[in-house]
């Protein structure tokens, strides 16, 4: 079948031209090729710059999406550089021709060319697929761009500021500073809103030294600051804990023309109140008001979330009402601040009240909301309640995520449910929700509370050859299940496994290990151990003595049980109801019950309440029940 011929468009009127399809050439995902001459006067003719240039611009794009193939990159830069002036038609001829199938030399072209439009949205597209593709490096693409600046004759470095936020959008921090520093060596000055885009990508990284370069460099370079630029400069300073010096900031911008807004003054409130300084922050609080910049949102969820930290309750639910009374609407992250607040201290009706509120008010409850209702309900042992609010986050259209799994996890092994604790895992994994080391501690918690070290060892290994590293909450409860269960030998050889991944051990390993060899009677050993975290440098702890004396007194070893209490008093720990309560089991043991009727009267003087234990080993000690409640009447 002979070749359709192809009319050359210059025979034609642009109002005349239609679309003609080319059956000899296909298609291809090659950089464009020019068209060979015709061998034959059955072939196409070439394609020219004029004949180019009219299809375009009679915006036959139906028509131009069928020959690009054939147009060789000379031709579309030659046609590109004729429509300078129309940078809207050179944005839909580039459109049309696939972009990303011009070379690097073209594409920089047509972005300059686009850049001059009023909005730099379509240059930013343009730049981000440019950078993206990564056929050429920023310093590349940059010289590109001068390149096709100079040949346009354009004066304006606007194109280099797209190029730097473009940069900043990506996250691509240090082609944003390699491109700040090309502009500064060319003689252009990026804009002050540019040069802040690079200042809050680098803070973002934490990489405050960065920041601090920069402003320098600006400073130096005489680019001005804005109040958005003392922001971020404040925000540093706030993260890196120099608190005053963000608020003498504050002063050093006003001296400079710059009057700070309410992001300024709610970045040294939150840096206050980040810091546990709520009451300087309140202070900062009076003052903003003072200089009549009326606080949002931001500004009272900041204060109210400090002081629900100090646990200052009532104080942070008399702000939240008083921000009611003046009109600001809290956000759902005041509501959860307030919630976790009150979930904290177990009042779980208040948590409840305020979640209702913020219904009522038509703020949608959020994931964290169910999270931290949840995991509440769960601390408390109200299983079904917790599972009901599980089932109402669904019904709620709010979906799951790793916390919640966690939680719910966490939840049932608390209550030794391996059953559903593992059901939720695979639930989990099916959503592909990614299993974190909180949700496998949880797991091998349980199995050592079930006797099920062998699964709990076999989930360890598993996780090993995940590439998961075992943090030491981790070996702690793996370490604790195998002393629980006898397996001593096992637990120590884990502490071998600590050190070699150079995870520290602490003072919760070590009375771990301890208690599990004084369960065997074995509490010389445990005393050694104590010994050993004194020479690592870990600090034993009350649980540590308590653990002593109650091995010491188990075995009836009176004398060495008082010792190890005396030197937990010397070090300044003071005597628990676990110290009292293995004592006095201890005295009673031996049948020296009025000993223990003294160390009774000795932890009610220092305001220690007994409890059943208490009551049952002196019941024990003085053998008689008659006896023992008439002393107590005595």
């Amino acid at each position: 079948m002979k070749p359709h011929k192809l009319l050359n468009p210059q025979t034609l009127k642009p109002s005349k031209l239609r679309p003609i399809f080319l059956t000899n050439h296909a298609p291809s995902s090659a950089p464009f090729s020019s068209l060979t001459h015709p061998e034959n006067p059955t072939d196409p003719q070439p394609i020219t710059r004029h004949s180019l240039l009219k299809t375009i611009q009679s915006s036959q794009w139906h028509f131009i999406k069928h020959l690009s193939p054939n147009l060789s990159p000379s031709l579309i830069s030659e046609a590109l550089f004729e429509l300078h002036k129309s940078p809207q038609l050179v944005l839909e001829f580039i459109s049309n021709v696939d972009f990303h199938r011009l070379d690097i030399q073209t594409r920089c072209l047509a972005i300059a060319i686009v850049a001059r439009q009023s909005s730099p949205k379509p240059a930013l597209e343009l730049l981000k697929q440019v950078v993206g593709s990564g056929i050429a490096t920023i310093r590349e693409i940059f010289n590109l761009l001068a390149l096709s600046r100079e040949r346009l004759s354009v004066n304006s470095s606007i194109i280099f500021d797209l190029l730097l936020r473009t940069c900043c959008e990506m996250k691509k921090a240090d082609e944003a500073v390699d491109c700040f520093y090309l502009m500064v060596d060319k003689g252009f000055m990026p804009k002050t809103e540019t040069c802040n885009d690079m200042l809050s990508l680098l803070l973002k990284f934490n990489q405050t030294e960065r920041v601090w370069v920069l402003y320098a460099e600006m400073f130096r370079l005489k680019i001005n600051s804005s109040v958005c630029t003392y922001n971020i400069m404040i925000n540093v300073l706030c993260k890196e804990g120099k608190l005053k010096k963000a608020k003498e900031f504050v002063g050093f911008m006003e001296s400079s023309g710059i009057k700070p807004n309410v992001v300024t003054y709610n970045t040294v409130i939150h840096g206050f109140c980040s810091r546990g300084r709520v009451g300087r922050a309140q202070m900062i609080f009076s003052a903003m008001i003072g200089k009549g910049i009326e606080p949002d949102s931001y500004t009272y969820g900041s204060l109210i979330s400090g002081m629900c930290k100090e646990r200052r309750l009532e104080e942070a639910a008399g702000l939240f009402n008083k921000m009611l009374e003046i009109g600001v609407l809290p956000s759902a992250v005041t509501y959860n601040t307030l919630i976790d607040g009150y979930c904290n201290k177990g009042d779980l009706d208040k948590a409840f009240s305020y979640r209702d509120e913020m219904v009522k008010k038509g703020i949608r409850p959020t994931v964290s909301t169910y999270n931290l209702l949840i995991h509440a309900l769960f601390m408390e042992g109200r299983m079904v309640e917790a599972y009901e609010m599980v089932k109402e986050m669904e019904e709620k259209g709010v979906v799951s995520n790793g916390i919640t799994y966690n939680i719910l996890i966490n939840g049932y092994c608390r209550s030794g449910n391996a059953k559903k604790a593992f059901s939720h895992l695979d639930e989990m994994l099916s959503k592909s929700i990614k299993p974190t080391k909180v949700t496998y501690t949880s797991l091998i918690y349980v199995l050592g509370k079930n006797k099920r070290m062998k699964e709990a060892d076999d989930l360890f290994k598993k996780i090993l050859t995940k590439g998961v590293l075992p943090d030491l909450v981790m070996f702690n409860a793996l370490i604790d299940g195998h002393c629980a269960n006898g397996n001593m030998e096992r637990a120590f050889a884990l502490l071998g496994e600590l050190d070699k991944m150079k995870v520290h051990p602490d003072e919760v390993t070590y009375n771990t290990l301890m208690q599990g060899r004084c369960r065997q009677g074995k509490v010389e050993e445990a005393r050694q151990l104590l010994d050993e975290m004194k020479r690592r440098g870990i600090k034993p702890d009350h649980i540590s003595y308590n653990t002593l004396i109650s091995g010491y007194s188990k075995r009836g070893d009176l004398k060495d049980a008082f010792k190890v209490r005396d030197e937990m008093l010397s070090i300044g720990f003071n005597p628990t109801l676990l110290t009292y309560n293995a004592l006095i089991q201890g005295l009673s043991k031996n049948q020296e019950g009025d000993l223990a009727e003294v160390l009774l009267k000795e932890m009610v003087s220092r305001g220690i309440k007994p409890d059943d234990s208490t009551y049952y080993s002196l019941i024990k000690g003085i053998g008689n029940v008659d006896e023992f409640v008439r002393k107590g009447d005595s």
